[in-house]
């Protein structure tokens, strides 16, 4: 199981890396060691999309993000992706959303993007077993302060959810986060898109997944997600700092969730804000590494 989610996940890298150089099925089994008729079947069994399906949709994507964030021409923008001319995008772009591309600047609108895909996760890392692993000297957890001024959180809030894994038994990952990327731009600079956490209502706490904008935002809200107003807090931030997904995930996530829910905030001087701000979930493995935030206030 392993070696055929790695493999996959070489191709959709690949992908990635070559999608404004006319990726073809040949070039890319050479690169990953394959047949093409092997990579097709492969790729198709794992990602449950046909390699050109998944190419078509990647690109579309990423020429959405450029007509909405650049002036470049759209001429310019279609043959940098693929497309023999402006008209041929526009037809791609109307099939998908029902608006033109230059509609879609003159207004940009939530869109179901097609997101990179993750096919390669810490359980099938788990398959090579233990002999084959090589885990890193984890670093301590930690706890420091960060205040987050008052924003405005676009997601959605399902109270019946306990984290990420229940949350996402329950909604579309792929179509949320494509939603969720095509608003990055007006995204808060600190609460990023995909950035989710627990909440509490009549006594329960659920988990969200959205992003933050900033307290002004009026703009659109898409359809299943809700706004809602988040006061400025400081936060307890319980920290680890980046490691190695495959191998080290659980390990960091237990450590950090187990400091964040015991904690008691007296001995620093506070006490929990949580009636009136969520908690945050930061989970950049390489980058960031894992963090919870836990909203609170000062002792009187």
């Amino acid at each position: 199981m392993y070696e055929r989610n790695e493999a996959v996940q070489k191709m959709i890298d690949w992908i990635e890396e070559n999608l404004t150089e006319s990726p073809s099925l040949i070039a890319m089994s050479s690169h990953i060691g394959y047949s093409p008729q092997h990579c097709s079947r492969m790729f198709h069994d794992i990602s449950g999309m046909t390699i050109k399906d998944y190419i078509a949709g990647r690109r579309l994507s990423r020429a959405t993000m450029e007509i909405r964030d650049t002036d470049g021409r759209l001429l310019d923008i279609a043959l940098k992706y693929g497309y023999s001319s402006h008209e041929a995008l526009t037809r791609a772009f109307v099939t998908a959303y029902g608006c033109t591309p230059s509609a879609y600047r003159r207004h940009p609108l939530p869109l179901p993007l097609s997101i990179r895909q993750v096919v390669l996760s810490p359980e099938h890392y788990q398959d090579k077993g233990e002999n084959e692993m090589s885990k890193n000297k984890l670093a301590d957890v930690h706890v420091r302060v960060e205040h987050i001024p008052a924003h405005r959180y676009v997601g959605i809030f399902d109270i019946t959810a306990s984290g990420y894994g229940d949350f996402w038994e329950k909604h579309d990952c792929d179509a949320v986060c494509g939603i969720i990327e095509s608003m990055s731009n007006v995204a808060h600079k600190i609460v990023t898109p995909h950035t989710a956490g627990w909440f509490w209502e009549g006594g329960r706490r659920g988990y969200f997944y959205g992003f933050g904008v900033p307290a002004d935002y009026s703009g659109e809200v898409p359809e299943g997600f809700e706004v809602r107003d988040i006061p400025a807090s400081d936060y307890l931030v319980f920290f680890h700092p980046p490691f190695d997904y495959l191998v080290d995930n659980g390990d960091v996530m237990g450590r950090v969730e187990n400091l964040a829910w015991n904690y008691d905030p007296s001995k620093d001087g506070y006490e929990w804000n949580e009636s009136a701000c969520n908690d945050y979930q930061r989970h950049y493995p390489e980058v960031l590494g894992y963090q919870i935030l836990r909203p609170v206030k000062r002792v009187k």
